[in-house]
């Protein structure tokens, strides 16, 4: 049975999808992320390789509350960017729950 493995665009978790997995999808259909919780719509399913994914919203979980929200693109665009100790670009990130401020480290997007 053949496995295709996919990168969760938020997180970089490979996501594995049998072949029986990808016989119930359409597109359409909505794949949640175990690790991250970011959801991803289903774009084509064509069989072999040819299979595609757009991300619909990015979850995380709040250090402070351990609240889960959806990062909006409004969210990240009133997040002002900063370099973590390790160099990393990061948004500073304010949680809607308990307004605690934390740094989020966004993966690249692949064109």
């Amino acid at each position: 049975m053949a496995t295709l493995e996919i990168e969760c665009p938020v997180c970089a978790e490979v996501l594995e999808l049998t072949d029986e997995d990808r016989a119930e999808l359409q597109v359409g259909d909505v794949i949640v992320c175990d690790s991250c919780h970011s959801e991803m719509e289903v774009t084509r399913n064509d069989g072999g390789e040819d299979f595609e994914l757009e991300l619909l919203g990015a979850m995380t979980t709040c250090p402070n509350c351990d609240e889960e929200f959806e990062v909006t693109a409004e969210m990240l665009q009133a997040a002002p960017m900063t370099r973590a100790q390790d160099g990393v670009e990061v948004a500073l990130m304010t949680c809607p729950h308990c307004r605690a401020k934390f740094e989020l480290e966004l993966a690249d997007e692949e064109s």
